[in-house]
């Protein structure tokens, strides 16, 4: 019997959990630990973000679903990783902190295969003044997104009142990933302020550290829209304009003081930006996982890069970026040292940014970190999972799935104001996420799967995946019938 710890109940956690549970024979074990009790259907939490959702409609209990479905389930952080064992556990194992209301004492779970998706942290810390518990509003969460909501309806109630208030809206560091949740909630909240009757009483700001809008941390790309190539600078930058929202590109966020941001630019340029509502996005970290050797020794730089996230089968060797190849990137998501650990969505380390490297004139990089969430979260997942399921099952040798960014292709749909009659959404495709220029000389991309365009019916395709996704989440039935 094999035991598949699964480190984290995110996207990719919770897929790679259950694809091996489905395909594994139960003579073999899977294990979740995440420190939450609950599963956030995260790409809602926008809509929880402007009052159109509750917490509770993206949001479920973990524990009944890994119950109905063989799953166990252990509400715990995991703090270290031992990959040879050690002396209080002679098997590879994780260490773990309780989390629950009734937690107990420090786990010590032994482990066959680790998959480690233990996502994001959350590094508010990064910039001074960020964040909830400081500042700014955040919809990383469904707390966040709840609290961002409220604070959101106390605006509109004073601009009710005749007052003029600045929004602004976007990320809060030079190193910033997820643009495309900053993009879609400056349209959510520019679609709420019309749809409340304030809209001329904002002035909306989109602060960001893309040098140029319609980045998404990507590079940018071409695509096909209306039979024309367009680049998704001129795509985005129609977007904003057509609504009135102003853009300040090459931001990189210093700190943030009650009621104003000071930001600096590529240019070298100091800025301080007055704001009475501002929902900066953080910064990510990898988790703080400790690792040991057999021996107890600290080998944590084997396993994981100095952003705390886990080194794969990536080329991690460092080159100018003129120098990287789309061939860089991982495959397999198997840990080079111990093949028995694999990464996944977020937990790994990409080998170089997508998005070209920039400075300011002071040396501070601004430039938006590799996205890995999302569908290619769950592709890598699902990926992951089946070259489990053949090492385990089947008895092969290593992973036979693979899932570069180089090789799969994503697709979004981006809110840009929830309502039936009067929602729209931006449907956007590219193939491949990181571009390949050996085999798409001319944009990096192929085209034919490269396009976006905007109107009601993205709005009515993104409100019934919010609904898809969640039923496949549950585990309901035919739910592995639902693609990634």
């Amino acid at each position: 019997m094999a035991r598949v710890v699964v480190l984290g109940a995110g996207i990719a956690g919770h897929t790679a959990a259950m694809v091996l549970r489905r395909k594994l024979p139960r003579d073999h074990e899977v294990v979740v630990v995440s420190p939450k009790p609950t599963y956030n259907w995260i790409p809602s939490n926008i809509w929880v973000g402007v009052g159109r959702m509750k917490a509770e409609d993206v949001v479920f209990e973990l524990a009944p679903v890994y119950r109905d479905l063989g799953i166990t389930f252990h509400q715990a952080k995991a703090t270290e990783l031992w990959p040879e064992g050690g002396a209080l556990e002679a098997k590879p194992h994780v260490v773990a902190e309780s989390t629950g209301a009734d937690a107990g004492p420090t786990l010590r779970i032994p482990f066959d295969y680790l998959v480690n998706a233990t996502g994001p942290r959350l590094n508010f810390g990064a910039t001074p003044g960020l964040g909830p518990e400081a500042n700014t509003v955040s919809v990383c969460t469904n707390d966040h997104a709840t609290h961002a909501a409220a604070a959101l309806q106390a605006a509109i109630a004073r601009m009710r009142t005749g007052e003029r208030l600045t929004l602004v809206i976007g990320v809060g560091h030079g190193l910033c990933t997820c643009e495309g949740a900053a993009f879609e909630y400056v349209f959510n909240v520019d679609f709420a302020l019309r749809e409340a009757g304030v809209r001329e009483k904002a002035r909306l700001v989109f602060l960001t550290n893309e040098a140029e809008l319609g980045d998404f941390g990507v590079g940018g790309t071409h695509m096909l829209r209306g039979g024309y190539r367009v680049h998704s600078k001129t795509f985005a930058e129609s977007l904003y304009a057509e609504r009135g929202i102003e853009w300040i590109t090459g931001a990189h966020v210093q700190k943030v003081e009650p009621g104003v941001v000071h930001f600096e630019t590529l240019d070298g340029e100091d800025h301080v930006l007055p704001f009475d509502f501002a929902m900066l996005l953080p910064p990510f970290a990898g988790q703080p996982i400790k690792a040991h050797g057999r021996d107890g020794t600290d080998i944590t730089a084997d396993l994981f890069a100095p952003s705390g996230f886990m080194k794969v089968d990536a080329d991690y060797t460092p080159k100018a970026f003129e120098d990287w190849r789309a061939s860089d990137w991982p495959k397999t998501y198997q840990t080079p040292r111990f093949p028995r650990i694999f990464a996944v969505g977020i937990a790994f380390a990409p080998p170089h940014p997508i998005s070209k490297p920039r400075k300011s004139k002071k040396g501070t990089p601004i430039t938006p970190s590799p996205p890995r969430t999302g569908m290619p979260s769950a592709v890598m997942a699902h990926s992951v999972a089946e070259s489990l399921y053949g090492m385990i099952a089947l008895d092969l040798p290593g992973p036979t799935r693979t899932a570069s960014l180089a090789e799969i292709g994503a697709s979004c749909v981006a809110s840009a104001g929830a309502s039936w009659l009067r929602g729209t959404a931006a449907s956007m495709t590219m193939f491949p996420v990181v571009p390949d220029y050996e085999k798409y000389p001319e944009f990096g991309r192929d085209l034919h799967f490269t396009f976006g365009e905007i109107g009601s019916a993205g709005h009515w395709i993104k409100k019934i995946l919010h609904h898809m996704f969640l039923w496949k989440a549950k585990g309901r039935p035919g739910w592995w019938l639902i693609p990634e």
